[in-house]
């Protein structure tokens, strides 16, 4: 008899989507530390400002998909207990929301917290640093 709890269909295929995406996290940051190494190489360069702008929206998007993967990788650290699904009742969701707060507590999910943490106030940083919208005309 297995002690661990059963999982409905659809939380199996969040964990399962979550971990093909955490799977892709290390060619993720690799490809975000190249779109950076881009943009401060054109920075350096004094390359104009079109080209410039397409250098930091595209890190931006590369810092943006290797944050997707680092909280996918948080998330399959946490396990699948803390996943919530829409056909569930509150008592549930609740359950689900104990069970990742208590989660984060844990050693072994503490790094991908700290990553996340990371990753999203460098690109919080990026973002307010650079502008990667057009300004709005008045």
């Amino acid at each position: 008899m297995p002690l661990t709890r059963k999982v409905g269909k659809d939380v199996a295929e969040q964990y399962e989507a979550d971990e093909r995406l955490a799977a892709d996290y290390d060619a993720r940051l690799a490809a975000a530390r190249e779109a950076e190494r881009a943009l401060r190489d054109a920075q350096g360069a004094d390359q104009p400002g079109p080209e410039l702008h397409e250098l930091t929206i595209a890190f931006d998007k590369a810092m943006t998909e290797v944050l997707a993967a680092a909280e996918a990788a948080e998330r399959i650290a946490m396990g699948p207990k803390t996943y919530v699904s829409d056909a569930q009742d509150a008592k549930a969701r609740r359950a689900a929301e104990i069970a990742r707060r208590k989660a984060k507590a844990r050693p072994s999910v503490r790094p991908w917290t700290d990553e996340v943490d990371r990753l999203r106030t460098a690109r919080e940083a990026h973002r307010l640093s650079f502008r990667t919208r057009p300004a709005a005309a008045v």
